[in-house]
């Protein structure tokens, strides 16, 4: 080796320079054709190990799908129940879990799914006697309590009608919600006051159920004394116009819905009323018109000391009876129009009420931190002709085309700051329960 490195450096520069790049290619032929043995003989495979759980990874997997289309529906609901149990048990050690496991539960249809989310879990809990005792023991009381018959524990919810008058709905949720994001009011809201026009429409003429609602699921459009699918009187349209442009009335809603409801220059007022609410192909002024009836009223306890933004039963009563008879006290009741549904006798705000809570359709509809959200900023012209080409006509399209969906949903959920100079310390909130 000494020998070498001696004639090396003897060696001229240009011939050391082609013998270090030939130890080079040398060095790195050896490495690829090493490489590609290493990789031929399966040297660098990995093997993977066989994870400690796999028994329990196995069990839950072959969980067997619950077949639904062979279980009664009372049965069906009996397996949600003693899912519900069982999340009920585990909510008390682990919360988190439990509540996406109720979650994912419910957007899958599939009450099984339960058993394998916690049995997938239990991989990594410890033993813990006192939750299996706690599952065991909600399953049997649920497995004593007798099932009841009736689906749901509003009554009126169980009719036909109710059934047929969701789908109608929610073929509206589009403009439903347009019309709150516009009035700042939240959508469930006007939702509510619809329901109780059409239930005791549908229910005081069956005809127009069998007609309209039982067939093609179409909302009810009235034409005379009160207007459109929330039976707005002419009078009562005229004042929410009249208050959008008063700031000196106490159902003043500010600047941002001055021109909320303005007609096209030359419109005949009378005329381009009726057309707005008694339009079979698109509802939003309806909405729109009610909307604005819960804001003003909401505004006017709001002004006198008292707020009932939190009394969705007392703003469907109001609604109902109409502003002459909103006076503002520290003890509002309930009520309103008496509706007949199944031989039992409800009213307008017990109605609204019932639906406002029970958890229908919430998705098209959530639940707000904030159910009147005011805006501070002023309509666009653009904004306005929108609205006002929104109106199509007053002849009932035939049989199945009784909608025109439309697609001018929006949505400006940041809460503005207060325009209406209210001092709000000053503001008695109503018992939220109701009377």
């Amino acid at each position: 080796m000494k020998q070498l490195w001696i004639d090396f450096k003897q060696r001229p520069l240009w011939r050391k320079a082609l013998n270090i790049l030939s130890a080079l290619f040398a060095i790195t032929g050896a490495a690829i054709l090493g490489a590609w043995a290493i990789y031929q003989l399966g040297i660098t495979n990995n093997s993977g190990a066989i994870d400690r759980n796999h028994r329990s990874l196995m069990t839950v997997s072959e969980l067997e799908d619950l077949q639904q289309a062979r279980l009664t529906q009372e049965r069906f609901d009996e397996q949600w129940a003693l899912q519900y149990g069982r999340l009920a048990a585990l909510a008390r050690y682990y919360p988190e879990n439990a509540r996406l496991m109720l979650r994912a539960a419910q957007h899958s249809g599939d009450p099984l799914v339960v058993d394998r989310m916690i049995a997938a879990a239990k991989i990594y809990m410890e033993e813990n006697p006192n939750l299996d005792n706690l599952a065991s023991h909600i399953e049997s009381l649920l497995l004593e309590a007798p099932q009841q018959q009736r689906r749901n524990v509003i009554p009126w919810m169980d009719s036909p009608e109710w059934v047929a008058l969701k789908q109608a709905i929610l073929r509206d949720s589009i403009l439903i919600n347009e019309a709150g994001r516009l009035t700042g009011v939240e959508p469930r809201l006007i939702v509510g006051c619809l329901i109780g026009e059409q239930i005791r429409l549908f229910n005081s003429d069956r005809e127009k159920y069998k007609r309209y609602l039982g067939p093609v699921k179409a909302l009810n459009v009235q034409s005379q004394f009160s207007y459109g699918v929330n039976g707005i009187k002419e009078r009562t349209a005229e004042a929410v116009e009249q208050h959008l442009k008063d700031p000196t009335s106490e159902y003043y809603m500010g600047r941002a819905y001055e021109h909320l409801l303005d007609y096209p220059e030359g419109t005949d007022l009378t005329t381009g009323r009726y057309h707005r609410l008694v339009d079979y192909g698109n509802h939003l002024y309806s909405y729109l018109y009610t909307g604005c009836i819960l804001h003003q009223t909401m505004l006017q306890w709001r002004r006198a000391g008292y707020d009932i933004s939190d009394r969705p039963d007392i703003l469907f009563t109001l609604f109902n009876v109409g502003f002459k008879q909103s006076v503002p006290k520290p003890d509002p009741v309930a009520g309103g129009s008496r509706i007949m549904i199944g031989g039992r006798q409800y009213t307008f705000g017990a109605i609204g009420f019932d639906f406002y809570y029970s958890g229908e359709m919430c998705e098209a509809f959530p639940y707000r931190r904030q159910r009147f959200s005011p805006s501070s900023r002023p309509l666009t012209p653009d904004d306005i002709s929108r609205i006002q080409l929104s109106v199509t006509d007053c002849q009932r399209p035939g049989y199945h085309h009784e909608y025109r969906r439309a697609n001018n949903a929006g949505a400006d959920d940041t809460p503005p700051a207060d325009p209406f100079g209210i001092d709000h310390s000053t503001v008695r909130p109503i018992d939220h329960i109701a009377r």
